[in-house]
């Protein structure tokens, strides 16, 4: 049964601007994450004309960031207007640069065209987000970090348990945490480490909500980074049977359903369902389309048999 539990899822003049000093930042926004577009170059901050500003250019910005995926270029001083200089106007990257510095900007065009009125901003994919699995094999697993004001951290395993897992994998739409791992089991992260105690009970819906508390016993760096294997099933139900307590398992793998292989199906595991589903105990198990065929993904792996 063990192997089994294996989770699936798998024109004008252009200048380029390449001084080592240019640094970038969101401004206004209601997290680091999402704001007015200010770059640092020659000793002050600058606004960003939207001027050919697109989604392209975001998402270099939300990469330099650490702040995930570019899910909107915004135009119009959307974030409120910037006072100091307007650095980069007319801003053309490929999407694929590491920083704003190393993509294209018209000068020229930016001090004769642009005003406050075009200040550029963005948000990126991490403005909502404040948890996040990092490293791992699939969606569901992951290295442990969370993002407070002074921003990615991962976070200690001698402050982590179970319960806390469980905070986590809700948190992020999944199923009940499979396994923590200690040791930087998913490779070491960077920046810093959350060393505090998190004291969660295990139903809080967001590891915000769980209560924390300093600890001075635990010397805590990378090579304590704690990970998470959730199972990533947020349902289950019994279809074409003759009551809802019996029928062809189908699991729910964050929005799709799909149906479970029965060469890793057991009456352990058909027992757990069962209980899940307020159905007694497990009687038989069947395989082989007793049911019917599913029109869905079947998954290789299955319910996991130490769940309750």
């Amino acid at each position: 049964m063990e192997n089994c539990l294996m989770l699936m899822f798998l024109c004008y003049m252009v200048k380029l601007i390449t001084s080592d000093s240019v640094s970038v930042r969101l401004v206004n926004g209601d997290n680091p994450c999402a704001g007015r577009v200010e770059v640092y170059n020659g000793g002050q901050w600058g606004t960003v004309c939207h001027y050919d500003w697109d989604i392209a250019d975001a998402e270099v910005v939300c990469r330099e960031l650490d702040c995930g995926k570019a899910v909107k270029a915004t135009y119009d001083a959307h974030f409120g207007q910037g006072s100091g200089p307007i650095s980069m106007g007319f801003v053309d990257c490929s999407g694929s640069e590491t920083a704003l510095k190393d993509c294209r900007s018209n000068r020229q065009n930016t001090q004769q065209y642009c005003s406050h009125d075009f200040d550029a901003g963005v948000i990126c994919s991490d403005s909502e987000q404040r948890l996040r699995l990092v490293d791992g094999l699939h969606l569901c697993s992951g290295r442990v970090e969370m993002f407070r004001a002074e921003g990615w951290g991962s976070v200690c395993d001698a402050v982590f348990d179970q319960q806390d897992a469980e905070v986590v994998c809700r948190e992020l739409g999944l199923w009940a945490p499979v396994q923590v791992l200690g040791a930087a089991a998913f490779g070491k992260g960077k920046g810093r480490v959350w060393s505090e105690e998190i004291q969660c009970r295990g139903n809080e819906s967001q590891i915000d909500v769980c209560s924390r508390s300093s600890s001075q016993k635990n010397s805590c760096s990378h090579d304590n980074d704690v990970g998470v294997i959730c199972s990533g099933y947020t349902d289950l139900r019994l279809v074409n049977g003759s009551d809802s307590c019996s029928g062809r398992v189908e699991l729910q793998f964050l929005k799709e359903w799909g149906t479970v292989c029965d060469a890793c199906w057991d009456m352990r595991a058909a027992s757990v369902l069962c209980r899940q589903l307020n159905c007694g105990i497990a009687v038989s198990v069947v395989g082989s389309d007793w049911f019917g065929e599913g029109r869905n993904e079947t998954r290789a792996d299955v319910f996991l048999s130490g769940s309750s």
